[in-house]
């Protein structure tokens, strides 16, 4: 029934997006890139140079995969709601404190180099690589998954502002603060969509504010990641744990090599 739904929705969509002349090429960034974020993070490694090398500026990119990433969360939402992964007051609760510090977020990369962003950046994304390889257990524990959505609102919130100023490993970070906590990884997962539609929300309310939207690329890579966070959640059951931890340390890899480059 699910893949019955998805593939119709995905139909539906796709014939959309020829009649409206949408960018072929946008959307099918936007299914990779969202499918690979889902499961791991990291989305962003694909989405923005794949823009740039379009012909997309840097500052549009941005704002577009805002805009994008925030409409491919809200689709996983509906979903979460719909099949009843996780109760509806907990993934509020989550929403509220992520749409603040993603407002925060894109406020502040205003008045910091993209040179400390970077350096920020790097420092987060060795220690959560380190963090992976010393977890050894992903399995869940005895805490109440749902609690995990409620409480300890500090680290998401400061999640949600990096995701909504800045952006590279996010979805990582949120995954890996979810599982430090005891969530399994599906739950860990289902969880930072929550984390990133509402980072994501408050931050397209700033950029939005830029004039730096062009509707028509935004349209077509919301399409694309749509149905790639969609393909995601389906898949996410299937993935063996060992798998989804070497993809959560490539994505990681792939992410420090990228930000020591922009450094160098």
């Amino acid at each position: 029934m699910k893949k019955s739904f998805i593939v119709l929705l995905s139909l539906v969509i796709f014939l959309a997006s020829i009649f409206t002349k949408i960018s072929l090429t946008l959307v099918i960034i936007g299914v990779v890139a969202s499918f690979i974020g889902t499961l791991a993070g990291g989305g962003g490694l694909i989405t923005l140079p794949a823009m740039m090398l379009v012909g997309i500026p840097i500052q549009t990119s941005i704002a577009t995969n805002k805009f994008s990433s925030g409409i491919a969360a809200l689709s996983s939402v509906f979903y979460l709601i719909h099949h009843r992964e996780l109760h509806l007051t907990a993934m509020l609760k989550n929403i509220a404190i992520a749409i603040i510090g993603g407002i925060c977020g894109a406020l502040l990369t205003a008045s910091m180099s993209e040179a400390v962003m970077n350096g920020i950046a790097c420092i987060l994304l060795l220690f959560a690589l380190l963090m992976t390889l010393k977890k050894t257990d992903w399995t869940i524990q005895a805490e109440d998954q749902q609690s995990l959505a409620i409480k300890g609102l500090l680290q998401p919130f400061l999640i949600a502002a990096y995701d909504g100023g800045f952006g590279p490993g996010s979805s990582t970070f949120s995954i890996l603060y979810y599982i430090r906590n005891h969530a399994s990884y599906i739950k860990a997962v289902q969880l930072t969509r929550v984390l990133i539609f509402g980072s994501c929300t408050g931050a397209f309310l700033v950029f939005y504010q830029t004039g730096f939207i062009q509707w028509h690329y935004a349209i077509a890579m919301a399409v694309g990641s749509i149905i790639g966070s969609q393909l995601g959640l389906i898949v996410l059951p299937k993935v063996p744990l060992k798998i989804a931890k070497r993809l959560l340390i490539a994505i990681m890899s792939l992410l420090l090599i990228q930000v020591m480059i922009k450094i160098l």
